[in-house]
């Protein structure tokens, strides 16, 4: 047994675990640098901003409100909310429920690949760095593709990181991603894009707040534009992102 109180024979991650406070590991779990290859992602914005729906900061700050409010964003936040809730009650067949759905839910081939490509190079990484038995124990539920969503849930519950604070963080990264593709497609600069965030954060947080006690049933878009951007995107001539 280790002076930290985790056995001397433990897996790399239990003890980085046991020293490493929960904010840090969201930190670099959901930090650029993590590989799960977000940065290859626009979720439809590309093909958005070739159409020309998106061509200003002031049309990215809508474009994202929205998805925070009524699309993918306020999904993804209510479905990693119930695979954290079920991870952490160890309901084996309600995880994978949530986690069918939400690969399920995805609008277009593409927002397909890009869930559950994140979500098993998440979990790939978190295992291969990170484990603990009691993740080891949980991953081996989920069989098939994992969305991302779900997979970020059950690392953070099986480290024991509190649900509001994961989807705290989610929420922030996930509107971070958006605006650094954003940038990479020439819509906006960097500034711009911290004025967004910066205007949009009180946003992230209400939507992260709702979502711990919503459920599947408050499930629902209402974002026709990014989903029919999402479906075309597989047919632009000229790409920069997979999605």
């Amino acid at each position: 047994m280790g002076l930290d109180g985790v056995p001397s024979d433990a897996p790399p991650g239990a003890r980085a675990g046991a020293a490493i406070a929960a904010e840090r590991l969201l930190f670099l779990w959901l930090s650029p640098s993590f590989p799960v290859g977000a940065f290859a992602y626009s979720q439809g914005l590309e093909m958005a901003a070739e159409h020309g729906f998106v061509r200003s900061r002031a049309d990215l700050q809508d474009w994202l409100s929205a998805l925070i409010h009524h699309g993918s964003l306020r999904t993804d936040l209510i479905i990693l909310s119930a695979a954290h809730r079920g991870t952490n009650a160890r309901d084996r067949e309600g995880l994978v429920a949530v986690n069918e759905l939400a690969c399920a839910l995805q609008p277009s081939a593409e927002r397909h690949l890009e869930t559950t490509q994140q979500g098993g190079s998440f979990l790939t990484a978190i295992a291969g760095a990170w484990t603990t038995p009691e993740f080891a124990t949980v991953r081996r539920w989920l069989e098939g593709p994992v969305a991302y969503p779900v997979a970020v849930a059950l690392a953070a519950a099986a480290h024991g990181i509190p649900r509001a604070l994961v989807l705290d963080a989610y929420a922030f990264a996930g509107a971070t991603a958006l605006t650094s593709a954003a940038i990479r497609l020439s819509i906006i600069g960097q500034t711009d894009a911290q004025r967004i965030l910066a205007a949009l954060a009180t946003d992230l947080s209400t939507a992260a707040r709702a979502a711990e006690t919503r459920t599947l049933d408050d499930i629902g878009t209402a974002t026709f534009s990014a989903d029919l951007c999402s479906l075309e995107h597989e047919t632009q001539y000229s790409r920069l992102f997979r999605s």
